[in-house]
């Protein structure tokens, strides 16, 4: 259900459960997990998913059975944080619960435009992840933050783009040149010029 392709220094992660609109399994995760800690090897990394919707968060059944609270979200969030690569995600449709934070994590996002944000926590009952606030925060400030995450408003990619929780609106079919346009300086670059700008970008 976790595809990985690498083409050279692009790794590209594709979460294919579309028929469950890839909702994440706890092995799903760990996946995800391990790829993001082993891109010490890759120059960009992409997270995407198949079908309409990036992904809906955790599986409604294993959720119920304790994944939502499960300390593997903070491990995958965290891996992608520390990827010393470029990482991008390439939001192919809405991006709900869970899933938010290794969208969070990325140094880039990218979502077509239908694409809707929501992390409902408060209505189901659950804090978030420990880091999903903060970062979240960094990005769009303390009120639009409790918009989201006390409010339960469901944001449009437009106010997305707006509030800077996303970088730049392409449609489906631009997806993958965009991706590349952004990658291309990257992957020519040395690795100790690219682990050096993104030390100091994020300070």
């Amino acid at each position: 259900m976790i595809d990985l392709q690498k083409d050279g220094g692009l790794w590209t992660v594709t979460i294919r459960r579309p028929d469950k609109a890839n909702s994440l399994t706890k092995a799903m995760l760990e996946q995800l997990a391990d790829i993001a800690q082993a891109a010490v090897d890759a120059k960009v990394l992409v997270i995407t998913g198949e079908g309409r919707v990036f992904s809906a968060g955790a599986d409604l059944d294993e959720a119920r059975a304790g994944l939502a609270t499960d300390p593997v979200w903070e491990r995958l969030s965290g891996a992608v944080a520390a990827a010393p690569c470029l990482t991008i995600a390439a939001l192919n449709g809405t991006l709900a619960g869970g899933a938010f934070g290794m969208a969070l994590a990325c140094d880039l996002r990218i979502a077509v435009p239908d694409a809707k944000f929501f992390y409902p926590v408060m209505k189901l009952g659950f804090l978030p992840q420990p880091s999903d606030p903060a970062r979240m925060r960094a990005l769009i400030g303390p009120a639009r933050t409790k918009l989201i995450l006390m409010g339960g408003q469901k944001i449009t990619a437009d106010q997305a783009l707006e509030f800077g929780l996303v970088d730049r609106l392409v449609s489906g079919d631009k997806m993958a040149g965009t991706i590349g346009d952004l990658a291309a300086d990257v992957l020519d670059a040395k690795p100790e010029i690219l682990g050096g700008i993104k030390t100091m970008c994020n300070g």
